[in-house]
């Protein structure tokens, strides 16, 4: 009699499991319209200088470059059945919502800054380039470049146990990314050791691409107010705190490169060895 009237007992394995939502996984929404039509992603690797050439970029009294943004890392959940439905009759799906998003958040960075072009410089935005341009059509980006080896030896010296197996990989990952970017994308490709040696005339490059009037405010980042560096967020080095352009560090040469990414290297214009 109590097994009969008391409630049933729940396990995990009661639990139902959430039906798949087919009708989201087959429908793809069109492109909405942005707020922000054209923004200007840096695509880069890890320990390539990508907060130093955001750091100059956002001297520029047009141009914002907040610090790393994560857009990638910003969802929407569609938490009912029949929410997916209801979104594909306003022609949307989860990852169109994603991009509006994501277009919204720029959109309210720009307008708080007063500038008119925002510049996003996060690292990881490399790994997923396409998804960004089918967001943005007409976006444009700046290719970073740095050699290989130099960004092996970057992120060795950075942690305290490193795994070199897996930085290899990691670089490996990056640089592959970058490769299809450069040939597929109308980018203006730079490199952080030019930008280093001579950053007024790669400003300059820079700023004709922006379609923006280069300004000497550029060079001088450190009188500028550019957020705090910390982790997460780009690079906190002293070397960046310094205010200043300092010279590139170069590769450990005692770093031997895995085939492919000497091959990679030297279709950049870098020596393997």
């Amino acid at each position: 009699m109590k097994e009969a009237v008391s409630p049933p007992r729940r396990n995990l394995d009661a639990v139902p499991t959430p039906r798949p939502r087919p009708t989201e996984d087959r429908y793809t929404a069109p492109c909405a319209p942005r707020l922000v039509e054209s923004p200007v992603f840096v695509l880069s690797s890890v320990r390539s200088g990508s907060t130093l050439l955001r750091v100059l970029l956002n001297s520029h009294s047009r141009v914002r470059a907040p610090h790393e943004m994560h857009l990638r890392t910003l969802h929407v959940e569609l938490s009912r059945d029949f929410t997916a439905e209801a979104m594909k009759a306003l022609e949307l799906d989860r990852q169109e919502l994603e991009h509006m998003l994501w277009d919204r958040v720029l959109h309210l960075e720009l307008a708080r800054s007063g500038k008119d072009v925002i510049v996003d410089k996060t690292p990881a935005n490399t790994l997923i380039w396409p998804r960004l341009h089918r967001c943005w059509p007409q976006a444009k980006y700046i290719v970073l470049l740095r050699h290989p080896g130099a960004v092996i030896t970057s992120l060795t010296n950075r942690r305290t146990d490193p795994d070199h197996e897996a930085i290899r990989a990691e670089v490996l990952e990056y640089a592959e990314k970058l490769e299809e970017a450069r040939r597929n994308l109308d980018a203006h490709v730079i490199t952080y050791e030019e930008l280093t040696a001579e950053p007024e005339r790669t400003t300059r490059g820079l700023c004709d691409y922006l379609g923006v009037p280069w300004e000497h405010t550029m060079l001088d980042y450190g009188d500028q107010d550019h957020g705090s560096f910390r982790p997460q967020l780009g690079d906190w080095s002293s070397t960046i705190k310094s205010g200043r352009v300092q010279p590139a560090r170069p590769a450990d040469p005692e770093t031997e490169l895995p085939p492919r990414l000497a091959e990679l290297a030297q279709a950049w214009g870098y020596r393997a060895g």
